[in-house]
């Protein structure tokens, strides 16, 4: 596990929940796509409530149908192999937020 240590970059892909790709939720997509990439591991947060690039607050309504709501894919890997997955998938997201940072990973476990 060693080979996780050290610094990485941490990518984190800002969407929607009713973000679609391929007839499949784009966040799932984004996860399915970065296991079969090998990448280290990928996380999904999704958010109570967000404003994004049109101004327009989505937050969790208890008596709404269907729910906007914002979710976040964060990605630790490298930074090569980050902006491979980004240039292999571009297209996929038609629209959101992408950032990438500097993160120090002290510590990578996990059970045999």
């Amino acid at each position: 596990m060693k080979q996780y240590l050290g610094k990485k970059k941490v990518l984190r892909i800002y969407i929607d929940s009713t973000d679609t790709y391929e007839d499949k939720p784009l966040w799932q997509y984004l996860v399915h796509q970065s296991k079969a990439a090998g990448l280290a591991g990928a996380t999904v947060f999704k958010g109570v409530a967000g404003m994004g690039a049109h101004s327009q607050l989505h937050t969790f309504e208890v008596w709404a149908l269907s729910q906007t709501l914002p979710v976040i894919i964060e990605i630790i890997e490298t930074e090569e192999k980050i902006r491979t997955f980004l240039e292999t998938h571009d297209a996929a997201i038609e629209e959101g937020l992408i950032t990438l940072h500097d993160v120090q990973v002290l510590t990578y476990k996990k059970r045999s």
